[in-house]
């Protein structure tokens, strides 16, 4: 196995070199993940379930016919079914529940030969972006076990900021992928609507406000990741094409020169937290120094019309996974946290003509957004107003559905829109704060264009010194 520095030294695609050139064996390099899961999920509780030996197995059984053979990945408690391995949805209630078929995007990591390692730890239903549930119970940030991991990828984020293991599957319907990347200092790239697939089991879910994709401690790891798991599947109601040159090579050119807007407050105009101020203050300076053009600009657009009425938008659909549950009836609601039942009534109450009417308004918002970047190449902005709060400031044990929204938008005011808009958004670990918490930037681009901005992330990660790993806590 690998000692911890030589682990951690590594990222996804440095370990498949490793492998490759048999200085170190595939099973010796999964064996490592596990140590180190064991060693440290019990401070931080960002693994909450384990098939270690279903893993080695599958390495045993097969031949290293991939680079990233046997590989070590987790697969995040949400949306994901694999075969075999249950999935409870962050949810006490659906604890157990197993599926029989592999979604597409784990059946294409599967064929890549990556590792499942066991799954990361998601709020219930992903409703929020602390990852505490009733189901797992806290997952902590690597960096201050006092703070949250963010959400709802929580768990990925920080098993991979922890140094478990160098990337994680994750996903995002409203910043789940960008808001613990920023939290626990890592990699997060929310792609374009439809580049990854969503079914079988899944078509057009929450009218294209969710995606898959992944954390991870490189860019390169997030664009050979992607590669992997982009492209149409059979039956898919629409789909964005993937380039036809790899995302890992494009991301090995420069990105030319570019026009970059960035802004250093809220959308709407209130000020942020002064060290996400710093974050993006210092990311322009640097893109200018690396011959960007460079301006201090928004898009002109109602931010919070847009970010409440998507929202409601995706908790109205949770109406379709309840039919016949009698939201009325509080024995019916037994083993939901107290916010999905909140969450639940409210989808139940919904009108069709309502739930209608908010798609149209997203839409018309978007329409306003989206008007920015016939201007401008890409949008420089905070990925969240400020590092990770102590547990408890956002909590799914109340059913207060205006001031849990109120306060998740206070802490998440940049994420939302561009699911709405569906538009390649990242989280870049540019800042640690003087207490040594992380603080991530966010760049969006056109929407398909996810190799531009993974070759702008590039150029930043060459020019900077990340942190993309967290003090080891482990005992």
């Amino acid at each position: 196995m690998l000692t911890r520095d030589e682990w951690v030294a590594r990222d996804l695609v440095g370990l498949a070199d490793l492998a490759a050139s048999g200085e170190v064996s595939r099973r010796d390099i999964l064996m490592t993940a596990i140590r180190e899961i064991e060693r440290l999920n019990p401070a931080l509780n960002a693994v909450v379930l384990t098939q270690f030996e279903q893993a080695l197995d599958g390495l045993d059984q097969a031949t290293a016919t991939h680079r990233f053979s046997g590989l070590p990945y987790l697969i995040k408690d949400l949306h994901a079914p694999v075969r075999g391995m249950p999935l409870a949805n962050g949810s006490e209630r659906f604890k157990g529940t197993v599926f029989d078929f592999d979604s597409t995007t784990v059946a294409r990591l599967r064929a890549a030969g990556l590792g499942l390692l066991g799954r990361s730890a998601s709020p219930e239903f992903g409703l929020s972006i602390a990852t505490e549930s009733a189901a797992w119970g806290i997952t902590r940030n690597p960096w201050n076990p006092d703070h949250g991991a963010g959400g709802s990828s929580g768990g990925a984020g920080a098993a991979v900021a922890s140094g478990m293991l160098p990337a994680a599957h994750a996903t995002d319907s409203g910043g789940s992928i960008r808001i613990p990347a920023a939290f626990n200092g890592v990699v997060g790239l929310k792609p374009t609507r439809a580049l990854n697939a969503f079914g079988p089991h899944r078509g057009d879910p929450n009218f294209g406000l969710s995606h898959e994709n992944a954390v991870s401690r490189s860019v390169r790891d997030t664009a050979a990741l992607l590669d992997i798991t982009a492209g149409p599947d059979s039956g898919c109601p629409y789909f964005t094409a993937k380039p036809d040159t790899p995302f890992e090579t494009l991301i090995q050119r420069p990105p030319g020169r570019l026009k970059i807007g960035f802004i250093t407050t809220m959308f709407h105009g209130p000020e942020i937290h002064p060290e996400s101020r710093c974050a993006v203050e210092k990311t322009a300076k640097l893109l200018e120094d690396l011959g960007h053009d460079v301006i201090e600009a928004a898009p002109d657009f109602d931010s919070v019309a847009l970010s409440s009425t998507m929202i409601r938008l995706l908790m109205a659909s949770l109406a379709g996974l309840f039919v016949g549950l009698p939201s009325s009836d509080d024995k019916a609601l037994e083993g939901f946290q107290e916010m999905t039942k909140e969450a639940i009534r409210f989808a139940q109450n919904t009108s069709l003509g309502e739930y209608l009417q908010r798609a149209a308004l997203v839409n018309q918002h978007v329409r306003n957004l989206a008007r920015f970047f016939d201007d401008y190449d890409v949008l420089l902005t905070a990925s969240t107003n400020g590092p990770a709060p102590v547990h408890g400031t956002i909590s799914m044990d109340h059913n207060d559905l205006d001031g849990f929204l109120d306060t998740l938008f206070e802490i998440s005011p940049f994420s939302a829109a561009f699911n709405a808009s569906g538009q390649p958004a990242i989280s870049l670990p540019v800042h640690l704060t003087p207490g040594g918490l992380p603080i991530g930037v966010q760049l969006v681009g056109k929407f398909a264009n996810d190799a531009l901005i993974l070759q702008l992330s590039a150029q930043l990660e060459a020019a900077s010194a990340w942190q993309t790993i967290a003090p080891d806590r482990g005992a």
